[in-house]
């Protein structure tokens, strides 16, 4: 969910699926023997968390927020993927890339046009969805147009993105954009 909707109630749930984001980024990035199947498993379990964090975030704000169904939309796809990952680990590297491609641009999209119908979020938090959800649009286009034999690239890409948006969710919510 984007940080440019946010409740007293849903706030615990978004620090958590930033923290999930963060932990995720620097897994991928500092774990030098990181193999196909660990990060298949790594990124399932965020996208796990994340579809949880999300379907709750989006139904508490449900009376606040008139797109909250975007999140819930979100979270549910997030979890659809999250298990299928977890029950066939061992997909092909093209379809693992084309699942994170679609993963990261219907989060990119969905985080655009929550932060552009948000009335009640503050500036900063706005700019904050904003700025995450163009690089996912971003990342998610590089990753579905890369080549395979990019994969080192691939991972630095995914956990630098994780890295900065987690930390962004995090410090955007730490920051004052609670309502």
């Amino acid at each position: 969910m984007s940080t440019a909707n946010v409740t007293k109630d849903s706030w615990g749930a978004l620090v958590l699926g930033g923290v999930a984001t963060l932990v995720f980024g620097v897994a991928a990035v500092f774990w030098p023997g990181l193999t196909l199947l660990t990060l298949l498993y790594l990124f399932s379990a965020y996208v796990l968390v994340s579809g949880i964090v999300n379907i709750l975030a989006g139904l508490a704000i449900m009376e606040a927020v008139e797109a909250w169904f975007l999140t819930v939309a979100l979270g549910a796809f997030e979890l659809g993927v999250g298990v299928y990952m977890l029950r066939h680990p061992h997909v092909a590297f093209k379809t693992f890339v084309l699942l994170i491609g679609f993963v990261l641009i219907a989060r990119g999209i969905i985080e655009v046009v929550d932060a552009f119908y948000s009335a009640r979020a503050s500036a900063r938090a706005k700019t904050m969805t904003y700025v995450s959800g163009l690089a996912a649009l971003v990342v998610g286009i590089v990753v579905l147009f890369a080549k395979a034999s990019q994969g080192v690239t691939f991972v630095w890409l995914l956990g630098l993105y994780a890295i900065v948006v987690g930390t962004m969710h995090i410090a955007a919510l730490s920051g004052g954009a609670r309502k």
